[in-house]
């Protein structure tokens, strides 16, 4: 059976050397890349199941990296980043990565959050038996993972979709911080509301008619998110 794959994408040869280490020993295969033209040219070249993303890089920075990654690919990207910044860890999330780690972090918890992605990549929770969900202008069908908003189909990205089944699986029911955060992302990240303010945020773009004055996911402050069936359409 074919070993998880991760691309390692860091300047530093000490940290990627460290990693690759620490990876191998968890029963990862590596492969590893200097910069982010070099990155571009392996997922082309080898195909990885995940990239380990540094946003500091000379020839091409991470962002820029996961920018034209993201017009030929779709595989999940945990960025590294020794900002810290929220605006920067936003930055790199609406570009389409997965996770965001600031340095300096513990080797463990990004093992731990590798493990997240692999499960966010296995079997979907909802089954294609359960047919289409049909609220008003937005219809949900499970087996061809499809989304129709008023007549026009939208693309959604793995995490879009994974959190829109969850909401849409619970609608007109309150959904928890960390109800949602633990369903979709997993209990390592049960606490970080920012990473599900921003993924809520991606798909209220594609979904309403005005993001800005929502409709189909109401905001519960301080406590959760609602999927309203009978607003759908307002």
């Amino acid at each position: 059976m074919k070993r998880f794959c991760v691309l390692l994408v860091d300047d530093e040869e000490r940290i990627l050397n460290f990693l690759k280490t620490k990876l191998k020993t968890s029963g990862y295969e590596v492969i590893l890349a200097g910069n982010g033209i070099e990155a571009l040219e392996q997922v082309r070249g080898q195909d990885p199941d995940l990239l380990i993303l540094d946003v500091m890089m000379p020839k091409k920075d991470g962002f820029e990296t996961l920018r034209e990654l993201r017009t030929f690919s779709k595989v999940p990207v945990i960025m590294l980043s020794a900002i810290g910044e929220d605006s920067d860890r936003i930055r790199g999330l609406g570009l389409g990565a997965d996770d965001y780690l600031p340095k300096p972090f513990n080797p463990d918890e990004l093992i731990a959050r590798i493990e997240a992605v692999r499960r966010r990549l296995g079997p979907e929770k909802r089954k294609s038996t359960m047919g289409d969900l049909v609220f008003q202008d937005l219809n949900i069908n499970y087996e061809k993972r499809k989304v129709v908003v008023r007549g026009k189909e939208i693309k959604l990205t793995r995490i879009e979709w994974l959190l829109l089944t969850e909401l849409a699986g619970n609608a007109d029911h309150l959904m928890m911080y960390t109800d949602l955060l633990t369903k979709v992302w997993g209990p390592e990240y049960r606490d970080d509301v920012q990473i599900l303010r921003t993924w809520v945020s991606r798909l209220r773009s594609k979904l309403e008619i005005n993001p800005d004055d929502p409709k189909i996911i109401s905001t519960v402050p301080k406590t959760g998110y609602i999927f309203n069936t009978k607003q759908a359409d307002k």
